[in-house]
């Protein structure tokens, strides 16, 4: 009995040899892994769906054989997890900028996560826990406050600020003491706005370092783009094919717009 089965798996093998379905070809094999890797939620059905959209005529169990396997249920990664979640984030502190005559001013920047947005930027010689929860107030309209908002474990946000993210329904994020980089994204504006604007100006005094901030904020919201982003600014800009190239300089010609006119 051993001997006939060995014989007749041969003889259907070599019966066989030129049958069987065809192999689709190697660019839709990859079409098929692409989109499974990139769609952990979708399945063989769905995937098909997609491809006959695409103009491909493939079968579905084709599609199940050259799909990912995976060993556990789907589940989205961390990316796509702060992707889907940013937009109602928001992150603010404090950094200290020198003047002519030494002394130290304080601006406040407020970002949403989402898009890298610069939503508020103001300037003072005393912050104060009051100061600062008026600053949230005019940064946030009623009906545009994000959920959360992420700050570092400086004194400065005392009861007022906490009562003030309370009545308008916002929840803070403390960091933990000493991790600058669990507010990476305030940080890093932080950084720009010093290499690109603070770093090449003398500041006379409070009104002009307001002045001067809130001109690089237009810029970067407007104008600036983003390697997060795309290379699209906050704001995001339309792409122009037509028209002679035309430069309009920011800062005093510290930083160029370039459009087509």
């Amino acid at each position: 009995m051993r001997w006939h089965r060995s014989g007749f798996r041969c003889y259907w093998r070599w019966k066989s040899r030129l049958g069987g379905r065809p192999q689709i070809e190697t660019d839709l094999r990859a079409l098929i892994r692409r989109i499974s890797i990139e769609n952990p939620l979708w399945g063989a059905p769905r995937i098909h769906g997609e491809l006959l959209k695409l103009g491909f005529d493939v079968a579905q169990s084709s599609v199940a054989k050259y799909m990912v396997k995976r060993r556990g249920p789907p589940s989205q990664g961390w990316r796509t997890f702060l992707r889907n979640h940013a937009p109602d984030i928001a992150a603010m502190d404090l950094f200290v900028v020198p003047t002519i005559g030494f002394d130290l001013l304080y601006a406040f920047v407020i970002v949403r996560l989402g898009r890298r947005h610069l939503v508020w930027i103001n300037v003072t010689a005393s912050p104060t826990a009051e100061w600062i929860a008026r600053q949230l107030t005019e940064a946030f309209p009623w009906d545009e406050t994000p959920q959360y908002l992420i700050r570092d474990q400086d004194s400065i946000y005392g009861v007022a600020v906490r009562r003030r993210l309370e009545a308008m329904g916002i929840r803070e994020r403390p960091t933990a003491r000493g991790s600058p980089w669990q507010i990476g994204f305030t940080e890093r504006l932080i950084g720009s706005i010093r290499r690109e604007c603070v770093d090449h100006m003398i500041v006379w005094g409070e009104a002009h370092l307001r002045r001067i901030l809130r001109a690089y904020a237009r810029y970067y919201n407007d104008v600036r783009t983003h390697r997060s982003l795309d290379k699209d600014a906050p704001v995001s800009r339309s792409v122009q094919r037509t028209g002679t190239i035309s430069s309009r300089p920011i800062l005093g010609g510290l930083h160029h717009h370039y459009v087509r006119i």
